[in-house]
């Protein structure tokens, strides 16, 4: 069986986080090639429960507002998404920081709009896989 994945983006750029085995994750994303990111995190499974299921919330509440929202609030988060409506979708902007909340190494990127529907497949499909 394939292990939980979400991958969100195109080709040229994009962000995917995928299980390994257990509490082990892989980050990964991509900039048109000029800039890659590429490391574990040791995350627990209800902590991505709880992040997919906050991003679902944001994405179905009838404001469509603008929102952010971190994989996990404590020191070793190494994700976070800000999404930014734009027209039926939105762009996200994505923080990564692969040695926890840190300000000197991080990689920050931007992923253009993604519709609404298509978010919220892909974060669905997420939440689902973990809580079978």
């Amino acid at each position: 069986m394939e292990e939980p994945r979400i991958r969100l983006g195109g080709d040229d750029v994009w962000l995917e986080l995928a299980r390994n085995d257990g509490d082990s994750w892989q980050v990964t994303a991509d900039w048109c090639s000029w800039l890659t990111a590429d490391f574990a995190a040791d995350l627990s499974v209800a902590e991505v429960v709880d992040f997919a299921a906050r991003v679902l919330s944001h994405l179905r509440a009838p404001s469509g507002g603008r929102f952010s929202a971190a994989v996990t609030p404590g020191r070793n988060n190494p994700l976070t998404l800000t999404a930014e409506p734009v027209g039926d979708g939105f762009a996200l902007f994505v923080r990564l920081t692969p040695n926890g909340d840190d300000d000197a190494c991080h990689v920050q990127m931007e992923i253009d709009p993604i519709a609404t529907s298509e978010l919220c497949e892909a974060f669905s499909a997420l939440h689902a896989a973990l809580v079978v």
